[in-house]
């Protein structure tokens, strides 16, 4: 009898101990959820730049709102807090806890990262979100990124941009040879295949570097944003189509150490916030693109050009040699290189049946 009393006191005192454990879980669940985290974040992009640091400013905002304040972003244009390409730095590092750029600005660093921006003759933008979503894009990515305690989350693309501003028309190969010009990425490897010398400039430095000859040709956007800077008055000749860059995705970049203390709602908050400034970028940029378009045609009378045939075939030749290279070179870059173009086969044969099919039918 009293053995009886014992087993039903002890399975009482478990099931007390069980309630209490579970409650004290709640709490401390509740304490996690409703803890507040106050972070900076740096940008590539001089302060107020359209769509690139407003499209960051609204994520900071949506975020804010969507976490009822529980994580507040404070943004830094480049140069405000930490030089505009030292970003990449400052989040590995945890001075700042998130970063926004393009990829392929680390390719000294980390060769790989170029896939995660742009590949000369690649993926567009449709092609980007896809293999990045629902590829293995993203699980690359973080993979390259992770040596360097970093997350990153694709946010923005700009869809399609321009050939490049030249100050001289370009008819033949010939014509790039001995050529400056600002072209980051595996598109400046390209380019330096073809006799041109790439340079790496930050957005706030192109127009005066381009105006006073320090180089001879940029690529920057596309007509909104080139017209904006003013390209066209340092410039003739305007060229498309953006060969290397056919769907450049922008990144946020995100201190691994401080992503790991976020709640998990937080972390789905700034995933969706990301994912949808992705989105709000690139349609921005295809709306404004129209009108600055005619204004560079219309207004400024501004020489727009194809380049001829013979350049592209070139150029699509040279990026093939470019990507085998550097995959010659280094382990990772191969590993990517052989997903990007598995993915990119099968969407280009997709591609023929929906989109090139569609614009032949306009056309």
């Amino acid at each position: 009898m009293k053995r009886r009393q014992f087993v039903r006191g002890l399975g009482a005192a478990g099931i007390a101990t069980g309630l209490a454990a579970c409650q004290r879980g709640k709490q401390s669940a509740r304490t996690a959820s409703g803890r507040r985290f106050n972070w900076k974040l740096v940008t590539t992009w001089p302060p107020n730049f359209p769509i690139f640091h407003e499209g960051v400013e609204r994520f900071s905002r949506d975020v804010s709102k969507m976490s009822n304040g529980r994580l507040r972003i404070t943004v830094f244009a480049g140069g405000e807090l930490i030089p505009p390409l030292q970003s990449f730095d400052a989040v590995s590092q945890g001075t700042v806890e998130m970063g926004h750029g393009a990829a392929y600005y680390w390719s000294g660093k980390i060769p790989a990262a170029q896939f995660f921006t742009a590949v000369p003759f690649g993926l567009n933008a449709q092609g980007m979100n896809a293999w990045m979503y629902y590829g293995d894009g993203r699980k690359l990515w973080q993979e390259v990124y992770q040596p360097f305690n970093l997350t990153p989350l694709p946010m923005g693309n700009t869809g399609v941009q321009m050939g490049g501003w030249f100050r001289k028309k370009i008819e033949s190969m010939a014509d790039l040879k001995g050529l400056k010009m600002r072209i980051p990425g595996l598109g400046g490897k390209v380019m330096a295949k073809a006799g041109v010398n790439p340079v790496l400039l930050a957005g706030g430095e192109i127009y005066t570097s381009l105006e006073r000859g320090n180089i001879d040709a940029t690529e920057w956007v596309g007509p909104y944003h080139d017209l904006r800077l003013g390209l066209h008055r340092a410039a003739d000749y305007y060229y498309y189509p953006g060969w290397h860059e056919p769907g450049p995705t922008l990144e946020l970049i995100i201190n691994s150490s401080a992503w790991q203390e976020l709640p998990q709602d937080l972390q789905l908050i700034v995933e969706n916030a990301a994912a949808a400034s992705n989105i709000w970028m690139l349609s921005e940029f295809e709306a404004k693109n129209l009108a600055a378009l005619k204004t560079l045609r219309e207004k400024h009378r501004v020489e727009i050009l194809p380049f001829p045939d013979d350049v592209i075939a070139a150029l699509k030749q040279l990026t093939a040699e470019s990507l085998n290279e550097e995959a010659a070179k280094d382990a990772t870059f191969a590993k990517v290189l052989s997903a990007y173009r598995a993915f990119a086969k099968d969407n280009a044969q997709w591609n023929t049946l929906s989109e090139t099919a569609y614009a032949k039918a306009l056309s």
